[in-house]
């Protein structure tokens, strides 16, 4: 659900659409790491990283979620 993303927002202001696809991209990146069981702290990683990514002004949610799992060192698909 898009609403996972919202605790790392408490500090931002973006419009409901960008929150939706920052949102779906979260979604997708925890999705692509195949393992329900993260830890906390990667899941955060990923959500902020997400956040600065659409603060540059990417609206594209596969983008978000390629560049932040390789952000981490995680190859994606292109």
């Amino acid at each position: 659900m898009p609403a996972d993303i919202l605790p790392f927002l408490k500090d931002r202001s973006f419009d409901a659409e960008s929150t939706r696809i920052m949102g779906l991209a979260y979604d997708k990146a925890r999705r692509m790491l195949h393992d329900k069981g993260q830890p906390s702290v990667v899941q955060e990683i990923i959500a902020r990283r997400i956040i600065e990514i659409a603060t540059g002004g990417e609206r594209d949610p596969d983008k978000l979620a390629n560049r932040a799992l390789q952000a981490l060192g995680l190859k994606t698909d292109p």
